[in-house]
């Protein structure tokens, strides 16, 4: 994927790191933490990528956001050519080609397995080159309770189906008859699903309790894309 550039003179490193940014984003929906910039990058810790991310804030190219480890937002400028470098991609001159059929997945009724057909609302044709690991399906996203990573109402979130998942992974489960998704956390006895929105609370998922793994989340779809 080419990658559009910012119009105000950046620096090399400035210009790589807003690259980062853009690629992540158009990946999975969020931005990267400090920590993961630092880590692509070699930086020797989180201080050194705080430093270019607030010369790209003043230059313009971004706002930082208190508050959030993930609290970077393109301005305009930056946004729009991300924006217009995405819709490219859903734009094949072969139907087909380098694209995923992904079924999106609308309510599912208890007891059935989320991939049955009635539970199908429609199917989406998107660019493979979007996910680093290839997704089963999409999932319609319901609430704000994982906005803190740049996951809204709204959006389309394309999981990998898996019944096993490491801790810190978002996750799609099933709670008996709900399907959720949240970041996963198994303590000795129970399983945690926290929410990435302070006005949510981990939902705690004792033994015995209805519980399984759904899928795995592997990226994020706009939803306004499509409209």
């Amino acid at each position: 994927m080419d990658t559009p550039h910012f119009p105000v003179k950046l620096t090399a490193r400035q210009q790589q790191i807003l690259d980062l940014i853009q690629a992540a984003i158009a990946s999975t929906g969020a931005p990267p933490t400090r920590a993961e910039i630092a880590a692509e990058l070699g930086f020797k810790s989180a201080n050194a990528a705080e430093e270019h991310l607030q010369a790209l804030a003043r230059k313009g190219a971004i706002e930082l956001v208190s508050g959030t480890s993930r609290g970077i937002r393109l301005k305009s400028d930056a946004l729009r050519a991300l924006n217009e470098s995405r819709l490219k991609q859903f734009t094949l001159p072969i139907p087909g080609l380098s694209q995923l059929a992904l079924p999106l997945v609308g309510r599912v009724a208890a007891g059935s397995p989320i991939l049955a057909e009635q539970h199908i609302d429609q199917t989406y044709h998107v660019e493979s080159s979007l996910f680093q690991r290839r997704p089963d399906y999409l999932l319609k996203v319901k609430g704000m309770s994982m906005r803190d990573v740049g996951i809204l109402d709204g959006d389309l979130l394309a999981v990998q189906m898996t019944k096993e998942a490491k801790n810190g992974q978002i996750v799609v489960a099933r709670l008996g008859e709900e399907v959720t998704v949240k970041r996963l956390q198994r303590r000795k006895d129970v399983v945690e699903l926290h929410p990435e929105n302070p006005e949510f609370r981990t939902i705690v998922v004792g033994p015995g309790e209805a519980f399984e793994i759904e899928g795995l989340a592997v990226g994020l779809i706009r939803n306004a894309m499509f409209s």
